[in-house]
């Protein structure tokens, strides 16, 4: 997943009303460090499908990670490219296309045994599949919020969900809609000390980050109760990346490989 952050936000006036406000709490974990998986656990079966979620509460992992967008005809669904055309057979972008037309693409399975059909879902499918299972990281790409989260109040879903800004102007909107859903966000890449990471909370309190590595700034953060998920994923992920990761003191890792992760920690003694 590419993130772009809020770097823009410090540039942004007017939104002083959020500084004041306590940090939302995060979806109550049985671990001490939350393990996601990327697209879901996505290696035998299609990325950002109802199968990957169900793979990543059958292996036991704390979070599920999904990207949201929103139809010709205003239906959410799930979908990382802003098009089709890489994960399924048919051409054409998300939001140029009808409900219809996208629940009549076939996804591509990384498996080529595979036999089974899978389709793209509605985030009100996702999030039937997931209550009470398994927590949303919802990588908000392109979607209203004021929709999105009727859909997850509908669902019962509220203390379940983290929600990933992607544009500035998506933070204002969910503070404003949604002020007790808990927000994550990047840091601007040129903040290395306590009073500019102080200046971005002041101007846009967010209860995670996702690319604090440093460990003197990480426990700086830690400190005023935000947390770090840091992302794993990626062609070098391994038990030495992972160690060295947990190492830093991070609260939560996405990845790629969560069943061999999740038994990475496991004989670790750390879950």
């Amino acid at each position: 997943m590419k993130k772009v952050g809020l770097c823009m936000l410090l540039t942004l006036g007017g939104w002083s009303t959020f500084a004041q406000s306590p940090l939302a709490p995060l979806p109550v974990l049985a671990h001490h460090l939350a393990v996601i998986a990327h697209r879901g656990y996505h290696l035998h079966v299609p990325e950002n499908s109802i199968a990957s979620i169900e793979q990543a509460i059958k292996v036991g992992v704390d979070f599920v990670e999904i990207d949201l967008r929103t139809t010709k005809d205003g239906y959410l669904v799930l979908s990382h490219d802003g098009s089709v055309n890489r994960m399924t057979d048919g051409k054409g972008n998300v939001r140029d296309l009808t409900l219809a037309q996208i629940q009549s693409l076939t996804l591509h399975s990384p498996d080529s045994t595979d036999k089974n059909v899978y389709t793209i879902p509605q985030f009100k499918e996702v999030l039937a599949a997931c209550k009470g299972r398994i927590n949303i990281y919802l990588d908000f790409k392109e979607a209203d919020v004021k929709e999105t989260y009727r859909q997850i109040k509908e669902a019962g879903m509220e203390k379940q969900i983290v929600v990933y800004i992607n544009r500035p102007e998506q933070y204002p909107q969910w503070r404003a809609i949604a002020p007790q859903m808990p927000l994550m966000a990047s840091l601007p890449r040129n903040t290395t000390t306590s009073a500019q990471f102080e200046a971005f909370m002041k101007q846009t309190p967010v209860e995670v980050l996702d690319n604090v590595t440093d460990t003197a700034l990480l426990a700086m953060v830690n400190q005023r109760g935000v947390a770090v998920w840091l992302d794993v994923e990626g062609p070098n992920e391994s038990p030495s990346l992972w160690n060295a990761v947990i190492q830093k003191g991070v609260q939560g890792m996405q990845t790629d490989h969560p069943e061999a992760l999740v038994k990475y920690l496991v004989a670790q003694g750390k879950r």
